[in-house]
Order: C-alpha cells, then structure tokens, then sequence
C-alpha cells in the first residue's frame, strides 16, 4: 500500500518522545527539544501512529474454535496457553497494551496542541485533530474489549475495566474506569471527531486515515456492542446509504473485500494478521470450514488444503499491508441486519441479510438461503446472522469480541495430543487480565 513517505519527524520521533525504564503507569516520557510544529510535522506524527502494527484480535482468534495453534514448538511456545485460556502465563507472549496507550498519547498530543498548529489551513488541522479523536476512542474501544466484561453482560456497565487516558500529564497514576466510562468516553470522542473530519473518502493508498464514513461504521459498531439496536441500526444506515457497493463473489473481477483495494474498503489501518507471526501460527478447524455449505463461494477464497492435522491454513489474507482492514461495507450489511432482527424488524433485517448473501453463495444456494431465511422467526434469524456474521468477517479480528458481546457459548476444544478442554458458558475467561508487566508497573491496575 502506498503510504506518506514518513518524515524526518521521528527522528523526531527518538529525539522527541521515547520509552524509558522508568515506573510510571505508560513509560513515556518526553526526552530532548525537537517537538513538531507545522501540520505537516503533526501529519507525519499521525502517520506514525497509523504505523502501529496491532495484531492482538487475530490472537484472540486462537481462544475461538474456530482457530487452533499449529502444532509446531515455536507457535506453541508463544501462543498454546493463549489457546486454552490460560492467563498471564510466565511462558507464553503477552497481549499489547503499551502500542494502545502510545497511540492514545500521541492522539493526546495532537488534541492538546491543535491551537499551536503552524503552517496549516483551518480545514486541514481540523481534520488532522478529529482522526486524533477518533484514534483515542478506537484504542480505547479495543482496549475495553480486550481487558473489559462485555458492555451487554448483566452488571458488566458497572466493572472496572482500563484507564482511561485523556491528558497528557505523565505523572498522573491511573486507575482502571469502568466499562460505561469508556464507553462514554468513546462515544464522546466519536462526535468530537464528526464535528472536525470532512474527508468522506480518502483515496486508495491514502484510505488508511479515518473518515466521515469511517465515523459512522465505528459508531454503529459501538452501539452493536452496547446493544443499543437501534442507533447501531441507524448509523449502519447512515453508512450505506452513501456506500453501499458489494464485491460479488460470482463474478470474474472479484476483489477479496478485505483488501484496500476493494470497493468495500472504507478503513484500510489495521493489519490483523501478521505474516511471520500470527498467520503462520494460525489454522482453521475443520468445524469451521464447516459452516460454510457447497454453494458459498467464498471457502475458496479463505483456505489452503488441509495439512497431516486435519486443519488449514488462512488464504483469505497473506499478513501483509494489502490485507489492512478496519471498517468495511460487509460488516454494515450485518449491523444493520442484526440490529434489525433485535428490533423485530424481520422484513428489514431478512432484506440487508439476504442483499449480502446474494454476493456470496451461488445463485442455487442462494435461492435456497432466501427460502431458509424467509421463513425463519426472530431467533432463528439472528442465530442466522451471526452464523453469517462468524462466515463473512473471519480472519478480521471480529469473533473473540462477537462471543463476548453475545451468547458467550460453552466452547470445548480437542488439542492435537488428544487432550479436551473447555470454556464454561460466561466463563471469567472470556475477560483478559491486564498483563503482569502493566499490573508490576501500576499496582493500581490490579484494583
């Protein structure tokens, strides 16, 4: 992907801000004289932050079922006990937390200071500011997931969950918010940044930068998981009625949706997955490649062939910059639909389900969903949407957190040496602990 040649900033960047050994809660401390000035040295700042690789949902997807570590000494020395739900182990790689907090620093900085901006058009810098909002509430938002009960569960508003980090004052000590600050929090920082961005689109190469459109997908997102139905339904709406193109899975030009260069893309940030890293680590269980039925076009697109374990390898993305996607169009289709069902709107959510399903299956095993789908009630139809939702978004970052927000299901898992272990129904586990190194660094986060 092309991206803004990064500047001499950071240098910058290491004569600027710099990780330390020192004991305070994000171990940033602000070092030398050289700060950023002019908008183009805050553009390259942000352009730094958008740099951060954030792989830590696609290692979530190993606590799924859908996922198993290959069986390999490495990949199960980094990631076995993240399989089976061990937490804070001593032997196996911590989840980030600082990359989130840095970037919420430096998201600070840039909101801080949008008042000493030199050399920069009003309309410019208010751009630049409001993706700084809406980098902090992003990182909060996967922060509250990753280290928060789920929003819907019963008592969960009222948990402590991570800081909330709004300030630059670096001798501030944090304590853990609770899940319905931060996601105020986030809410208030996605109408910050709706008040400031005007870029509808940025074009291909550029469409890392978050956008309107971009404003309104993560907002809908945000609701889907506060189950507030009808405002995710709204701004899933908002959405699709200025983007609403599909790429079809029938057709001979088919671009994988996934990719920055899809018609689908409307934020291409993040790479989930990592090529060297968690890619290789990674395979499907053959009970996911069984959902999909002999009409989906899209197993294809998804899955190598399956290797001496009985998995398969991910083709759906090869872990490189191509493959970045945060927002895209297909998940819209299904926020709506299922925001939709909630509200018993079944015409509705039968419709933008039934529109994304007719890009994916053959036109047979389309007609035969639309008959299934038509006469399916409310529960019958939401189970079918987040069926939809698992077969769609996979190797996206999106089932860890679609368990959480929902059934939070019994998963029971046989490992390749024969062993069975199980995730109880609303098992604790399906909450992370804050990693140890933050927890020895700030006792307060253990509160």
């Amino acid at each position: 992907m092309k991206r803004i040649k990064r500047l001499y900033l950071f240098s910058m960047l290491a004569g600027c801000f710099t990780m330390t050994s020192c004991s305070n809660f994000l171990e940033i401390q602000p070092v030398g004289k050289v700060i950023p000035n002019t908008l183009e040295e805050y553009r390259a700042l942000m352009t730094n932050i958008y740099a951060q690789d954030l792989t830590d949902r696609s290692v979530c997807d190993m606590r799924t079922k859908e996922i198993t570590v290959r069986n390999d000494s490495y990949d199960q020395s980094d990631y076995g006990d993240i399989e089976k739900w061990i937490t804070n182990s001593t032997t196996a790689k911590e989840l980030g937390w600082i990359d989130y907090y840095e970037n919420i620093y430096y998201a600070n900085a840039i909101i801080d200071k949008k008042n000493d901006i030199t050399d920069g058009n009003e309309k410019d810098i208010n751009q630049l500011v409001g993706e700084a909002y809406f980098m902090r509430g992003y990182m909060h938002f996967l922060l509250v997931n990753l280290y928060g009960q789920p929003y819907t569960k019963e008592g969960a508003k009222d948990t402590k969950a991570v800081p909330l980090k709004l300030t630059l004052d670096l001798e501030e000590i944090p304590t853990r918010n609770t899940v319905e600050e931060i996601y105020s929090s986030i809410l208030s920082d996605i109408e910050n940044a709706r008040q400031l961005i005007t870029k509808k689109e940025w074009e291909s190469g550029y469409n890392y930068r978050f956008s309107t459109l971009a404003i309104d997908a993560f907002e809908s997102r945000v609701y889907l998981y506060m189950g507030e139905w009808q405002l995710a339904y709204d701004a899933a709406e908002r959405t699709l009625a200025q983007k609403a193109t599909l790429e079809d899975y029938n057709s001979t030009n088919l671009q994988l949706p996934n990719l920055y260069t899809s018609v689908e893309s409307i934020t291409a940030y993040e790479k989930i997955y990592n090529a060297t890293t968690t890619l290789d680590a990674s395979q499907a269980t053959q009970s996911f490649v069984d959902m999909f039925n002999e009409e989906d076009l899209r197993p294809a697109s998804y899955f190598g062939e399956k290797n001496k374990d009985g998995n398969y390898p991910i083709i759906k993305t090869d872990g490189k910059s191509a493959y970045k996607c945060s927002f895209r169009i297909s998940e819209l289709y299904l926020n709506s639909a299922e925001a939709a069902a909630h509200l018993n709107n079944l015409p509705e959510a039968r419709n933008r389900l039934l529109q994304l399903m007719e890009k994916r299956y053959t036109t047979a095993g389309y007609e035969q969903k639309k008959n299934e789908v038509n006469s399916m009630n409310q529960e019958k139809l939401i189970t079918e949407i987040l069926n939809e939702r698992t077969r769609e978004l996979a190797f996206e970052g999106h089932r860890w957190f679609d368990l959480r927000r929902t059934t939070r299901p019994r998963i029971e898992k046989v490992l390749s040496g024969g062993q069975t272990i199980v995730l109880e129904q609303d098992d604790d586990r399906y909450t992370l602990r804050i990693p140890l190194s933050a927890t020895n660094a700030n006792p307060n986060l253990m509160d």
